[in-house]
């Protein structure tokens, strides 16, 4: 598959395209890609999300797992227990993220070198 055959949407006015680019603004929120990444594996607590994910503060962590929740891409399950307990893990919509998100993780690691030394060049002239 080449870039040629790829249908791209037209960048326009409307509803359709601000949806579009709030989906894009949430998925490439400095934390999200984390989040999806920490939550690949099944459900996790959320203070062990935190712990996993370094230099999160807990509101961060907090204000995107409810965006992410809000948008049907995280489920958080409250156990009655005491103190409670609360797991989060991806839905089925979250899922299907993981192979973008992990091809993007996967080329910032193999790229990190790369830009690196081309933002040493820039700056240098």
């Amino acid at each position: 598959m080449t870039l040629s055959d790829i249908d791209f949407p037209t960048p326009g006015e409307g509803d359709d395209c601000r949806m579009v680019r709030e989906i894009l603004d949430l998925i490439g929120d400095k934390w999200t890609l984390y989040i999806i990444a920490t939550l690949k594996d099944g459900p996790v607590r959320f203070n062990e999300l935190r712990r996993r994910i370094d230099g999160i503060s807990q509101r961060m962590l907090t204000i995107n797992l409810r965006s992410l929740e809000r948008d049907g891409l995280v489920k958080r399950t409250l156990f009655p227990t005491i103190p409670p307990r609360v797991d989060y893990e991806l839905t089925d919509v979250g899922r299907t993220l993981l192979a973008p998100v992990m091809t993007l993780v996967t080329w910032a690691n193999s790229n990190q070198e790369n830009i690196k030394g081309a933002r040493i060049r820039y700056d240098a002239s």
